[in-house]
């Protein structure tokens, strides 16, 4: 076989990607898993958009009405029908701003040699490395925690966080939208909001033009509001659809639009993460509305057309347990974070209803400091100062067994079994010379 027809060189990167994304056009367009929900929020969006179309152009043809007013009410609605559509299509297909993922974990450098409760084993080939689950960093002069992520083997950096569904570390993340299909991070939130926004300004144009042309039917009805709405029951139906959806369209687009006046995100906020502490991001609401629609966009990071060796994109994406002396290190840890399954050999899982929940800031909320008690950690991580209890079953001399569990008693069990061996064969000797 010639050199360059090793199928190892002839990989791009989208066809040996370890995410869950899906790629169209030969890697050009990136999509999330729920890429199929694309096409219900597209018909969601064209769907009424259309009828309202033809609904003018029916108005323009066959009734006596302001030709120039309802022109320029059916190109506006057509305009934010495309526009709508192209910011909902920019959001889907392209990278929201994806990690590179690392083969291996950072350098050994990186680690360190003394054991503390913040450390874990990070890889099951490097059975020596330890690396701490999470590090200080300084931005605008405030400390901020970045993690670990067992899955892309980096820590992740600043509001940066690892999407459940896509299986991807996105910088600046916000969310995972169901409706597109996609996570949205840092590089496309701004289309993400123009999206919302478009979408609720078209609602809102639908909904103030059906309402017009319905009365002006009534008008020619002689003033009947049912007559008219009996004959002009599609502009009904874009009234009622469109004041459903603008309630949610509507509310998220204001709920963003605080976000981008602090500098959230979503996944902040929900997380309550500013509410006891000051927001190291935010510069000021229109500092805020700069950096967020007139910043110069960052390129991705990945060049998903770019061919590589697939040897050398082979993720380790769940820890297989290491056996020394016929225990399991208390070090090895389930990959919960995307929900991999252990070493087939095992046999062990993880359940169903764990897998798509965010564990990202589970240490912190789940930590409980009480006062006067030792941290669980360092019990584990002085494993050599742990005594076992045991339980032994003890004749007494009324014919009645008692139990003794306490760790102090297990020194002394051999002794005492040796004790009592010895007694019952003194017994039994003088019982045979009677």
């Amino acid at each position: 076989m010639a050199p360059n027809d090793d199928p190892t060189k002839t990989k791009r990167l989208y066809q040996v990607w370890k995410g869950s994304n899906r790629f169209f056009f030969a890697g050009r367009l990136i999509f999330g898993p729920d890429v199929a929900s694309l096409f219900l929020s597209t018909f969601l969006i064209a769907a009424p958009a259309i009828a309202f179309c033809i609904r003018m152009y029916i108005k323009i043809k066959h009734e006596n009405t302001n030709v120039g007013r309802d022109y320029s009410i059916l190109i506006l609605g057509a305009l934010l029908s495309v526009l709508d559509l192209v910011f909902l299509f920019c959001t889907s297909g392209r990278d929201p701003g994806i990690l590179p993922r690392n083969s291996k974990p950072p350098e050994s450098d990186e680690a360190f040699e003394e054991t503390t409760p913040s450390m874990e084993w990070v890889n099951g080939r490097t059975p020596h490395l330890k690396l701490p689950r999470t590090k200080d960093v300084m931005v605008n002069g405030h400390t901020v925690k970045v993690k670990y992520c067992d899955t892309c083997l980096l820590y992740r950096p600043p509001r940066a966080s690892h999407c459940s569904i896509c299986n991807n570390c996105v910088q600046r993340f916000d969310h995972h939208c169901p409706w597109v299909g996609q996570c949205i991070g840092i590089r496309n939130y701004r289309f993400f909001f123009m999206f919302i926004s478009t979408a609720t300004i078209l609602c809102l144009h639908v909904f103030v033009c059906s309402w017009i042309n319905l009365l002006e039917k009534e008008a020619d009805s002689d003033g009947n509001l049912w007559k008219a709405m009996s004959h002009d029951v599609l502009s009904v139906i874009l009234i009622v659809y469109c004041f459903v959806v603008v309630w949610f369209v509507g509310g998220l687009t204001v709920f963003h639009f605080y976000l981008i006046c602090t500098n959230q995100t979503t996944y902040e906020n929900f997380r309550y993460r500013y509410d006891k502490k000051e927001n190291p991001y935010n510069k000021g609401t229109r500092r805020n509305f700069h950096e967020m629609f007139f910043s110069k966009m960052p390129p991705s990071l990945n060049n998903f057309r770019s061919f590589v060796e697939e040897s050398e994109h082979i993720i380790i994406g769940s820890m297989t347990p290491s056996f020394a002396e016929g225990e399991i290190s208390s070090k090895e840890k389930i990959d919960i974070e995307m929900g991999n399954r252990l070493a087939e050999e095992t046999g062990y899982s993880l359940p169903e209803i764990l897998r798509n929940l965010d564990f990202d800031d589970l240490e912190d909320e789940m930590m409980v400091k009480i006062e006067g008690e030792r941290p669980m950690d360092s019990l584990f991580m002085e494993g050599h100062d742990v005594k076992q209890s045991v339980e032994i079953s003890i004749p007494g001399d009324d014919g009645k067994v008692r139990t003794d569990d306490s760790a102090a008693f297990q020194n002394g069990v051999g002794e005492f079994m040796e004790s009592q061996t010895a007694r019952n064969e003194t017994d039994t000797s003088e019982q045979a010379r009677m």
